[in-house]
Formats: C-alpha cells, sequence, structure tokens
C-alpha cells in the first residue's frame, strides 16, 4: 500500500485537480483506490459522488478527522486543505510514502509555495528519505513569462519538478461529470497524457526505490 499527500499552503493551486485524476489513474489500472479528502469543502468527495457507476471504482473516505489509512488499498490518495501546516502537516507527511507539491505561476504561489517547501524539507521522513517530495506545475501555459519565472523558481526549489499542466478545458468538463482524464478515450485527450507521463514514471520508479529499500532494509 502506498500513500500519496497532494499539499500546498495556497488555495487554489490545483490539489483536488491533481489527487482525483491520480486516483482515477491508478483505478483506470485496475487498483483499489482510496481517495480521502482533509478539506471541510469536500471537494475530491462530491466528485465522487458525481462519478457514474460505470467508471473504475474509486472509493472515498472522510479525511478531516484521525486519518487513517486503509490496508487494503494498493493506492491511496489524500487531497489536504489549504492551510495545512504544523503537526497536522508533519503528521499527513509521515503517514505519506510520497508528496506532490501542485502550484501555479503567479508571484503569490511561488511565495507561499516557497516557505511550505523550506517547511518539507526540514520535515524527519523526508530527510531520512522515507517519504519522497516531487514539484509540478498547474495551469501553465508555456509562451508566458510567468511560466518562465515558474520554471527557474522549480529548478532551485531543492526537489525534482515533474513537469507542467497545461490549463485545458477538458479538466473542467470531466470533474463536472465524475470523471478524471484516464478516463477518457486518449484519443480526445492525447496532448494532456503526455504532460501526465513525467509524474507518473516519477511515481512509478520512487515506489521502486520504496519497494527496494523495505526490500534491503536501508
Amino acid at each position: 500500500m502506498s500513500t500519496i499527500l497532494i499539499a500546498n499552503p495556497k488555495g487554489g493551486s490545483g490539489k483536488t485537480t491533481l489527487a482525483t485524476n491520480l486516483a482515477g489513474y491508478f483505478a483506470s489500472r485496475g487498483r483499489h483506490v482510496v481517495l480521502s479528502d482533509m478539506d471541510r469543502q469536500r471537494s475530491a468527495l462530491q466528485w465522487l459522488e458525481r462519478r457514474p457507476h460505470k467508471l473504475p471504482l474509486i472509493h472515498g473516505q472522510d479525511g478531516r478527522g484521525k486519518f487513517a489509512t486503509s490496508l487494503s488499498a494498493d493506492w491511496t490518495i489524500i487531497d489536504s486543505p489549504a492551510g495545512l501546516r504544523g503537526d497536522k502537516l508533519k503528521q499527513a507527511v509521515k503517514d505519506a510514502n510520497f508528496v506532490i507539491v501542485p502550484m501555479q505561476t503567479s508571484a503569490f504561489d511561488i511565495g507561499a509555495t516557497r516557505d511550505f517547501l523550506q517547511v518539507l524539507q526540514e520535515e524527519k521522513a523526508i530527510r531520512k528519505g522515507h517519504t519522497f517530495v516531487a514539484m509540478i506545475g498547474m495551469r501553465v501555459d508555456s509562451r508566458t513569462r510567468a511560466a518562465q519565472a515558474l520554471q527557474e523558481f522549480l529548478a532551485t526549489s531543492g526537489f525534482p519538478s515533474v513537469g507542467n499542466l497545461r490549463p485545458a478545458q477538458v479538466y473542467a468538463l470531466a470533474a463536472e461529470q465524475g470523471a478524471s482524464l484516464f478516463d477518457i478515450r486518449p484519443s480526445q485527450v492525447n496532448r494532456d497524457l503526455q504532460q501526465w507521463a513525467p509524474l507518473l514514471h516519477w511515481l512509478i520508479n520512487a515506489h521502486k526505490q520504496k519497494q527496494v529499500k523495505k526490500e534491503t532494509g536501508t
């Protein structure tokens, strides 16, 4: 069982979009997936309520209380709230195998995320290599100066950058139907699927590294 924490203290950074689509990806691969929603707005759980029964099953969990991982799940995806910090952040990072930090291109997002990354770097689980962290740009138009500024920031963040996702309307349309990008015919979203490849590749490789560490006791 592996747990992915989607975290950024800045509201509107794209956490729920990332969490629901990751859940959709693993479910489409036949995995037992739990989507845990820590946010009081319950956006991820509301997405699940709209999800058609014909689509691959994803189990929902209200994570606003004491979070308990599902031992039977292959993957647990945690959609964290804005402002996650202090003991709650420390416990969430400790419980996670992977932390993915989504962020947008504005100066406000970069400023808020810079402070958050410093907090992450000081977390014991991350310093000791028990929890892997990666960054991803959300709603990024590669033709803009803001996108260039984001890339410069990501390059100095201290964590690997696993690409950018463009501001495509398909994400909003899919969310309205309780679907993910991976529930749509690939020919219709080919460009966006290509943008997801670096993140999925990083997750698979990091998962393998954790398995090797577990088996060798390192």
